[in-house]
């Protein structure tokens, strides 16, 4: 079982996203909120430091790091800005990690060494307009034609959708709600066909880039096949167990960064002669939230320890998403409570986690769709 102690590499890892958080993010962070900035500059100094391939091999120019030091720089960033969390995340779990656990060597070795150091940004389409939760739905098409597949269709709410290098797309191939008619397919920036819609106008996570992806006639070669065709559907089934560490891990931060505004606003604030934070009610509200933040990150932890060791984690990861994103919402609001008409304020940053913290409730798999897998898991606990 995963070990509390913090070895001396992850104090060096939370330290290094801690100090990149407080100099390259937090000057910016309302900047690019208001203007819906997508900052593609701080993402190549992210890929400097390692962190948009935190769990990619060295041999392929990543990291080489754990699952348990990237639940950590997840944790650092998103405490400071939601948006950049995010955008990590689905850089790292998504795109790159689809690319690392499916994909054949030539492949790997084409696409992870420039998405490893953010020379190329990352995305991943599935969710459609007509399709979200419902994915064996999709109406997205490939029909072959000799070498190619010619692909039509579209993604929406996709990250990186326009700024994105390279994207993975589930496509479907076969027949609907088949769960081997779809194929993951490598897509470059500037394919044929292959074009991106307007910048989505969003409540929160307003600085990570969310649009459409369209496909037009696009030809792709079957060389950008990942995998079998017809395996799609399974990888990403796969892939979103290990994604839905990466959101939990973002809520995480969401949620520790609430909380430490809020436990700072109360030791500042007076009324009645004396802090806030000695009323009962406001100190319990903050004792509730530190010890949920507790358990979101021991579950967490738990299920980075399973996929640092190839074990099966559907249920952990579900249960780990599920708990951390719906604290991450309350510790938000109860921000906002604590600080009371300035949390309804941007000159505090309790509304912009209130407003960042909704998002993790939903995506990969909203908290009905987490609850829908672990009641299918604990099942098979039946004896």
């Amino acid at each position: 079982m995963y070990n509390a102690v913090e070895s001396e590499q992850l104090v060096m890892i939370r330290d290094s996203a801690r100090e990149f958080a407080k100099i390259y993010i937090k000057p910016y962070i309302m900047e690019w909120d208001e203007a819906q900035f997508f900052p593609i500059d701080l993402f190549k100094k992210l890929g400097d430091y390692g962190f948009m391939g935190i769990v990619v091999p060295t041999e392929y120019g990543g990291a080489g790091l754990s699952y348990q030091e990237y639940i950590t720089i997840l944790d650092e960033i998103s405490q400071v800005c939601g948006s950049i969390g995010l955008s990590i995340a689905a850089h790292n779990s998504l795109c790159t990690n689809h690319i690392l656990s499916f994909a054949n060597e030539e492949q790997k070795h084409k696409y992870l060494p420039k998405l490893a150091t953010a020379d190329w940004i990352g995305a991943w389409g599935l969710t459609e307009a007509s399709s979200g939760s419902d994915a064996g739905g999709m109406m997205t098409t490939g029909i072959q034609d000799g070498d190619y597949w010619i692909i039509n269709g579209s993604k929406t709410f996709i990250t990186h959708a326009i700024s994105g290098d390279v994207a993975v797309v589930m496509v479907r191939t076969g027949d609907k709600n088949d769960k081997h008619g779809m194929t993951a397919f490598i897509i470059e920036k500037g394919t044929p066909g292959f074009t991106s819609g307007k910048k989505l106008d969003k409540l929160g996570m307003r600085a990570s880039e969310t649009a459409s992806l369209f496909f037009d006639n696009c030809r792709v070669h079957k060389d950008q096949v990942i995998g079998k065709v017809g395996n799609g559907f399974v990888q990403a089934l796969k892939l979103l167990d290990g994604g839905r560490i990466s959101i939990a891990a973002l809520s995480l931060g969401i949620a520790r960064g609430a909380y430490k505004c809020a436990l700072k606003y109360a030791n500042e604030r007076e009324q009645f002669n004396q802090k806030i934070y000695n009323f009962q009610d406001v100190s319990f509200t903050i004792a509730d939230i530190a010890t949920k933040i507790e358990a979101s990150e021991l579950l967490i932890r738990k299920a980075g320890y399973l996929k640092d060791n190839n074990l099966k984690v559907t249920k952990e990861g579900a249960m780990a998403k599920l708990y951390a994103s719906e604290v991450a919402v309350e510790a938000s609001n109860q921000a906002v409570q604590i600080l009371g008409g300035y949390g309804f304020t941007k000159d505090y940053p309790a509304e912009k986690f209130f407003r960042d913290a909704k998002l993790c409730t939903i995506g990969e798999g909203t908290s009905a769709i987490q609850k829908m897998v672990i009641s299918r898991e604990i099942k098979k606990d039946v004896y």
